[in-house]
């Protein structure tokens, strides 16, 4: 009888600590769709052809986001690097670079941070929304008004 009892008491306590982990992965796959955060096929919004991949994460409150890898990389220069950009962005590779920072929640959306455009170093302020169920990040990088600016759809991974 004591051990069935001692049984019993382990199968509720190993089962009990596997819930919450249970749980968490639960709510990581739910979070996914409500959340930009995890990685992004980045799609060039002129020749529609994907650039790269970006990981979104998520810290303190903030989202932000480094390039991955890059698809299709020219093979003359298989590492770019941001000679356009500035501060401590300028001449790091591209692979491993920082291009969004300081977002944060705002309403369906997230806002206040900045993207930095690898291309021509320069950055934009910067809007977050996910389309299509979570699928698709609408990235919307612009100066000063949202009305100056252009927008990208990221394809997520």
């Amino acid at each position: 009888m004591r051990s069935f009892i001692l049984g019993l008491a382990l199968s509720v306590l190993v089962g009990s600590a596997s819930v919450p982990r249970l749980g968490a992965v639960v709510g990581a796959e739910n979070s996914s769709t409500n959340s930009p955060v995890g990685r992004w096929k980045t799609v060039d919004d002129v020749t529609g052809k994907p650039k790269s991949v970006v990981t979104i994460w998520e810290e303190n409150g903030k989202l932000f986001g480094r390039i991955q890898k890059l698809v299709n990389p020219d093979p003359h220069d298989p590492n770019p690097r941001c000679e356009d950009c500035s501060g401590a962005q300028k001449g790091k590779p591209v692979i491993g670079l920082r291009i969004l920072w300081d977002l944060q929640k705002d309403g369906d959306g997230w806002s206040g941070g900045t993207i930095l455009d690898p291309a021509n170093g320069k950055t934009y302020k910067c809007f977050l929304s996910l389309e299509d169920g979570g699928a698709k990040l609408k990235v919307r990088g612009f100066i000063g008004v949202s009305l100056l600016g252009r927008t990208q759809y990221w394809l997520r991974e």
